[in-house]
């Protein structure tokens, strides 16, 4: 059972990473010089950092909750 833990764990913090990564990737496109004065300051830079982060995280979340309710629902209907 533990090894359980420890295999959910590392999946988790896997694709989160690689979903932060998705949306970095993706968020390159975005023309932040129409939202900010200097698109290439620190604070541009943060922003899209921290857009990234939560954007992934939230697509981790989702991709992670999809699987275990997909594994959910074929114990129940076993």
């Amino acid at each position: 059972m533990e090894s359980y833990f420890v295999y959910t764990s590392i999946v988790g913090i896997v694709v989160t990473l690689i979903s932060i990564g998705v949306s970095w990737w993706a968020l390159q496109v975005v023309r932040f010089d129409v939202f900010t004065f200097r698109p290439k300051s620190p604070q541009a830079i943060a922003l899209q950092i921290i857009l990234s982060i939560v954007i992934g995280y939230q697509l981790s979340r989702f991709l992670l909750d999809y699987v275990s309710w997909s594994y959910q629902l074929h114990n129940l209907i076993q």
